[in-house]
């Protein structure tokens, strides 16, 4: 998951639907300053391309990102000069420093395969802010609202190339399964691949049990600009 191939058509797929990072963003610093209004650092954990960080980091003095994936951290090193960006698991980084705020977007903890690794990484994005930080967290689905066998299709294009996404989802247990097949259309000719994502449907119960046992008790919000929900969690 999340090797070249994605990383170069990522940013163009999702924002023919709808996807927006820069007023997400926007929006999650907001809930950090509601909170904390003197925060002026903020962790990306799982960072992506970057789309997220390029503008938390004009909202705070201080902006860094954490990213598993090479080939995306690529793309946000290309985007964004002068940003730290290190390469790491978010079950078990150590920066050495703690932040005003970290947040991990775009469901990007669903990927952790057991409650354990959810656990582990909550605690370890926790351990990383200094007391009273903020903890902004975008969740995978919940069990009960997960559609088996869900079927989305798209198409994206810019001036060098069309592509198609078309994704199917099944539940198997507690994993979602998605495979998401992709077309591609450009100069050079038509090339396809294929993800295959494995999400965990962690409950409710469980990621709030999580935060509180890492010292960071949350709240579960629904902002317009996610379907799937957003904690937010202080350490105390």
């Amino acid at each position: 998951m999340f090797g070249h191939d994605l990383a170069d058509v990522y940013e163009l797929v999702y924002r023919s639907r709808g996807k927006d990072w820069a007023a997400e963003a926007t929006e999650t610093a907001r809930l950090i300053r509601d909170r904390l209004p003197g925060a002026d650092s903020v962790l990306d954990v799982a960072c992506g391309t970057g789309a997220h960080l390029e503008t938390l980091a004009g909202h705070f003095t201080h902006a860094e990102g954490l990213e598993l994936s090479p080939a995306m951290l690529e793309r946000a090193a290309d985007r964004l000069s002068g940003v730290p960006l290190h390469q790491g698991d978010m079950r078990d980084f150590d920066l050495g420093r703690t932040f005003d705020a970290v947040v991990c977007l775009f469901t990007a903890i669903g990927y952790l395969p057991t409650l354990p690794d959810m656990r582990a990484a909550v605690a370890t994005m926790a351990r990383h802010l200094r007391p009273g930080g903020v903890l902004v967290v975008e969740p995978w689905w919940f069990p009960e609202r997960f559609l088996d066998g869900y079927v989305a299709g798209d198409l994206a294009s810019d001036e060098r190339r069309t592509v198609a996404r078309i994704s199917h989802s099944t539940r198997r247990g507690r994993t979602t399964r998605m495979e998401v097949r992709f077309v591609v259309g450009e100069v050079g000719g038509i090339r396809e691949f294929t993800e295959i994502d494995l999400l965990t449907l962690f409950t409710r119960e469980e990621y709030l049990t999580a935060f509180a046992d890492a010292g960071c008790p949350a709240e579960y919000l629904s902002p317009e600009w996610t379907a799937r929900g957003l904690f937010v969690a202080r350490r105390g």
